[in-house]
């Protein structure tokens, strides 16, 4: 219990460049508290005692502002930042060292019972506002940007942007637990559009190639 307290308060100092040192975010880091009180709900929601599992993490949501359900499963070194307005559903499954904004929604669709929220790789960061809704998987080191709205799996290193959102590829960028940016994000529309142009320009040198040689046969 302590060695993960102590791994996840290393991993916020490592993210956060406004931590000044570990007693000031075990103090007063509403995300890490959010996470403590999850792990001791989630050990009583994993014994049954489920009363105990839901008090426990309805106070940590009246002290803290993030509501997380006691069945969701949580990994290593989860930074919530800011963290108001967050909620993660029951079958939520969270990777390890992953990022989440203020205002995110991992939540499910529809009445069905089962697993019905999403699963985080490692390495993921969620933007601010975003909503992840569904039972399907977001891959290692993607990144959701702010205000998104995820309805479909993301695949390991891609960015999934806009409402409903889509996917882009990234290549060559530091992980997104590393860089921790919102900002500079790929545009799917315009790099679709792009993509459109050059098959234009394309096929438009091959229609010119075929007509000089019909005009010279």
């Amino acid at each position: 219990m302590f060695d993960r307290i102590r791994y996840d308060i290393r991993a916020i100092r490592e993210r956060d460049p406004a931590a000044r040192n570990s007693l000031e975010v075990l103090l007063l880091y509403s995300g890490l508290h959010a996470v403590i009180y999850h792990r001791w709900a989630n050990f009583f929601y994993r014994h049954k005692m489920f009363f105990t599992a839901r008090l426990i993490s309805q106070t940590s949501r009246f002290l803290t502002g993030i509501e997380i359900h006691p069945g969701a499963t949580i990994g290593k070194g989860l930074f919530i930042d800011h963290g108001m307005g967050v909620i993660i559903g029951e079958t939520t499954v969270i990777g390890d060292n992953c990022t989440i904004y203020q205002g995110v929604t991992l939540g499910g669709t529809g009445k069905d019972k089962g697993k019905r929220h999403p699963t985080l790789g490692n390495n993921v960061m969620v933007g601010s506002g975003a909503k992840v809704l569904g039972p399907f998987t977001v891959g290692d080191n993607a990144k959701i940007a702010a205000g998104a709205v995820v309805l479909d799996a993301v695949e390991a290193g891609a960015t999934a942007v806009g409402v409903p959102a889509r996917a882009v590829v990234r290549k060559g960028e530091k992980p997104p637990a590393q860089d921790m940016d919102q900002i500079h994000i790929p545009d799917p529309v315009s790099q679709e559009l792009c993509r459109l142009r050059a098959e234009i320009e394309s096929l438009k040198k091959q229609i010119n190639t075929k007509e000089n040689q019909n005009e010279n046969s």
